[in-house]
C-alpha cells in the first residue's frame, strides 16, 4: 500500500509535476496548517472558526503573507515560487486580481513542493514566519 501522507518521490518525479499540480496539493497543505493554527490558538468554535479559516486561505491573504517569507527562501525555493507564479492559470477568483492570484498560486506551489520533498519542518518554519504577529480574534 502506498502511504500518501508521506509520498516518496524522487526529485525528478517532483519536478515533473506541473506548477498547477503542486499548487493544488499545496492549497490543501496550507489550509490544513491554517486550520490547525486556528484551533491551536483558541479559535475553535463553529461559525467563527469557518470565517477565520476563509480569511486566512483566501488568495489576497495568502499573497500578503507570502511577502513575509520571500527573504527567507533558498534559491531552489525561489525557483519553485517563481515557477508557481508564472503558471498558466485559466480561472481567477472574482475576489482578487491576476497578480494577487498568481502570488497565492506561487505560495501554494511552494508548499506542495516542500510537502512532496518531505520537508515538513521547512513548511512549518515558513508557515510560522507567515503567521507571526497575526491576531486570531
Amino acid at each position: 500500500m502506498t502511504d500518501y501522507f508521506t509520498a516518496a518521490l524522487s526529485d525528478d518525479e517532483i519536478r515533473a509535476i506541473s506548477s498547477i499540480g503542486l499548487a493544488h496539493l499545496g492549497d490543501a497543505v496550507y489550509e490544513l496548517l491554517a486550520r490547525t493554527w486556528l484551533c491551536v490558538h483558541g479559535k475553535a468554535t463553529g461559525k467563527g472558526l469557518h470565517r477565520a479559516t476563509v480569511a486566512l486561505v483566501c488568495a489576497p491573504k495568502q499573497a500578503e503573507l507570502s511577502e513575509k517569507i520571500l527573504p527567507l527562501l533558498t534559491e531552489e525555493e525561489h525557483d519553485v515560487f517563481r515557477r508557481g507564479r508564472n503558471a498558466n492559470v485559466h480561472t481567477i477568483a472574482h475576489s482578487t486580481d491576476r497578480a494577487t492570484y498568481r502570488k497565492a498560486t506561487a505560495l501554494e506551489a511552494l508548499f506542495g513542493y516542500l510537502y512532496l520533498k518531505g520537508e515538513k519542518e521547512r513548511v512549518n518554519a515558513l508557515f510560522a514566519a507567515m503567521m507571526e504577529g497575526i491576531n486570531v480574534t
